[in-house]
């Protein structure tokens, strides 16, 4: 397996590193290499229940982890990413990727389920623990939810933002496509999985958005193709997680937290209102990424997905807002500030996302 870590030239960040830290890093590396192992083992819990002993140095490794990134002051860059990386190793079980059927022999897992709950335990504390959710519960919802939404549909540039639109390269550009890549060719796969149950007009509007990003039943048409097809006007590779090892740990915290209230009913309203940020907020960063494509004079299939992107998620954030956020809040006026719940979260990871993505851009330039 290739490391954890992804290494640029620095040579400063180098001489600043202490023998400790790599070996911390080693650590994590050789914990994943093991519960790769673990996940390929055939009857899993079967084999950990008559020797506990497999899975001992993964264990340690996680508990240690869970503490250096969610019980100190300052958290530790590292455990964030080999967390991150191990939960999602469990939760794209969820999902079916075309491969060896063997490759799903412990999708249902106990001993996985242990380890998710235990990491998403410590992490969705120390997320939540940044809100002050007992302001969100004090506030007019449909009014908070309309104001946020016209605050975010045309936000001022970032720092970040003009960086993309005014200096990146087309090295950093496609930087940015390999990243992007780990979302772009599964898109809306986390959507797909939160539908179904009683009929209704919330239910129908989702389906709507889900029809739309999935092409209207046309491969041609899905949006994962127009991202593929940007892959490879860059002659890049264009299968789902070929560039896993340069995706920052925000980003997939990001989808590991859409595994999470996709999978728990329960949080249907947090994910309502963070699907909502979601939708409303992408035109104006795709248009970022556009502008920087432009700048950079590079063909219309270079940059087919954020024009479509553009167009059509202006329709959806609309959708969301008025016929989702909106609903659901007269329909569950007590539980409704959980929508705002959903909608900074999401915000707050999105933009933690995007500025640790212009990071990796900056130091891949």
């Amino acid at each position: 397996m290739q490391s954890n870590l992804v290494i640029f030239p620095n040579a400063g960040a180098a001489k600043n590193s202490t023998q400790t830290e790599e070996i911390t890093i080693t650590n994590y590396d050789r914990a994943e290499e093991q519960f790769i192992e673990l996940l390929a083992m055939e009857d899993l819990d079967t084999k950990l229940a008559l020797n506990p002993a497999k899975a001992s140095e993964f264990e340690h490794t996680l508990s240690m982890a869970i503490s250096a990134a969610y019980g100190n002051d300052r958290s530790d860059e590292q455990a964030h990413r080999f967390l991150q990386r191990i939960l999602y190793r469990i939760n794209r079980l969820k999902l079916f990727w075309y491969d060896d059927l063997q490759n799903y022999t412990n999708e249902r897992s106990l001993y996985l389920s242990s380890c998710r709950d235990q990491i998403e335990a410590a992490w969705q504390q120390w997320e939540l623990a940044q809100l002050d959710v007992d302001a969100l519960q004090q506030l007019d919802v449909k009014q908070a939810l309309i104001e946020r939404a016209s605050a975010d549909l045309n936000p001022p540039l970032s720092e970040s933002s003009r960086y993309i639109r005014e200096e990146m390269s087309e090295a950093g550009y496609r930087h940015l496509l390999a990243i992007g890549s780990f979302d772009g060719l599964v898109e809306a796969s986390h959507l797909s999985r939160i539908m179904g149950g009683a009929a209704n007009e919330v239910q129908c509007t989702l389906m709507r958005v889900l029809i739309e990003e999935y092409g209207n039943g046309r491969l041609s048409r899905k949006h994962s193709t127009f991202f593929a097809q940007m892959l490879a006007e860059f002659g890049m590779n264009t299968e789902p997680e070929a560039y896993f090892d340069l995706v920052p740990w925000e980003v997939l915290a990001s989808t590991n937290y859409n595994f999470l209230v996709t999978e728990r009913k329960r949080y249907f309203l947090r994910y309502s209102g963070g699907l909502t940020y979601f939708e409303v907020a992408g035109p104006a960063i795709y248009k970022n990424y556009l502008v920087a494509a432009q700048r950079l004079l590079l063909s219309e299939v270079a940059v087919g997905y954020w024009e479509l992107h553009i167009r059509e998620d202006e329709r959806h954030g609309r959708w969301m807002l008025d016929d989702v956020a909106l609903s659901l809040a007269e329909r569950y006026p007590n539980d409704a500030w959980e929508l705002l719940v959903g909608y900074d979260l999401q915000k707050r990871m999105s933009d933690r996302a995007g500025t640790a993505v212009v990071r990796s851009i900056r130091e891949a330039e």
